[in-house]
C-alpha cells in the first residue's frame, strides 16, 4: 500500500498541470476535482508516512535497546574479568576462573547483540530512505496543490470577469438594437414633418388671401375709375346746358 501511494504521490507530482487543463471540456469542474483528488491522496499518504515513520521508529528503538545491551553486557565483561583478576592476584584460582567464565560469558552476550544490532542497520537505512522520498513526494504534492488551488482561484475570477463582461457586451448589443435616442429621432422626424406641412398649409392660406385682397383692390381701382368717368360726364352736361 504504502508502495502503491509512493508511486501515486510521484505520479501526481509529475503531472503536467497546463496540457490537463488545455484539454479539459470545463477546466474549473476538472481543477475542483483535481483539488478534491490531490487533498484525498495527501491524506492517505500522510497517513501512510506516519505509518512508515512509526515503524522506523520501531525499529530504531529495537536497535537502540540491542545496542545499549551490547554495551552491558560489554561492561559486565569487563566488570567479571577485573574481578577475576583480583581473585588471581590474591592466590584464588578458583574464584578467578568463575569470574573469567561469567566474562566469557558475557562477551558471548556482548556479540550476540552487536550481530543483531548489525543486522538491523541495513533495515534502518533503506527504511529511513523510503521515509525521506516519501517526504519529498508529499511536499511535491502539497506545492502541487497550492498550484492547484490559486489555478481554480484564478480561472474561477477570469471566468467571473469574463461572464459580466460578456453580459454588458449582451446589453450594450440590446441597447444598440432598441435604442430609445433612435425611436425619439424617427418621432421628432414626424413632428418636423406635421410642422413643415403646417407651414406649407399656412403658405398657400397666405398666398389665396393675398391673391383675393389684391382682386378687391382691382375692385375698387375699378369702381374710382368708373365714378370719375360718371363725375366728367356729369359736369360735360353741366356745362352744356350752360
Amino acid at each position: 500500500m504504502k508502495q502503491s501511494i509512493f508511486a501515486r504521490v510521484a505520479q501526481l507530482a509529475k503531472a503536467n498541470l497546463n496540457a490537463l487543463l488545455d484539454s479539459a471540456e470545463d477546466p474549473q469542474k476538472m481543477l475542483d476535482q483535481m483539488v478534491r483528488d490531490y487533498s484525498e491522496n495527501i491524506r492517505e499518504a500522510e497517513a501512510a508516512v506516519a505509518s512508515t515513520i512509526g515503524n522506523l521508529r520501531m525499529a530504531e528503538d529495537d536497535y537502540n535497546r540491542t545496542m545499549t545491551e551490547a554495551n552491558t553486557w560489554g561492561n559486565k565483561a569487563i566488570a567479571a574479568s577485573k574481578k577475576a583478576d583480583e581473585f588471581r592476584a590474591a592466590g584464588n584460582p578458583v574464584d578467578a576462573d568463575k569470574f573469567d567464565a561469567l566474562a566469557k560469558v558475557a562477551i558471548g552476550r556482548q556479540m550476540t547483540a552487536e550481530s543483531t544490532a548489525k543486522a538491523l542497520e541495513p533495515s534502518l537505512a533503506t527504511q529511513n530512505e523510503v521515509v525521506d522520498k516519501l517526504k519529498q513526494g508529499l511536499d511535491q504534492m502539497r506545492g502541487k496543490l497550492g498550484e492547484l488551488t490559486a489555478k481554480r482561484n484564478e480561472l474561477v475570477n477570469r471566468a467571473r470577469v469574463a461572464d459580466t463582461q460578456s453580459q454588458v457586451n449582451d446589453a450594450l448589443k440590446a441597447l444598440d438594437a432598441g435604442d430609445p435616442t433612435s425611436a425619439i429621432g424617427r418621432y421628432e422626424e414626424n413632428i418636423r414633418r406635421k410642422e413643415a406641412t403646417v407651414r406649407g398649409q399656412q403658405e398657400l392660406s397666405a398666398s389665396s388671401l393675398d391673391a383675393q385682397f389684391a382682386t378687391l383692390e382691382d375692385l375698387g381701382e375699378q369702381t374710382e375709375v368708373e365714378a370719375r368717368l360718371a363725375a366728367l360726364k356729369s359736369m360735360d352736361r353741366k356745362a352744356i346746358e350752360y
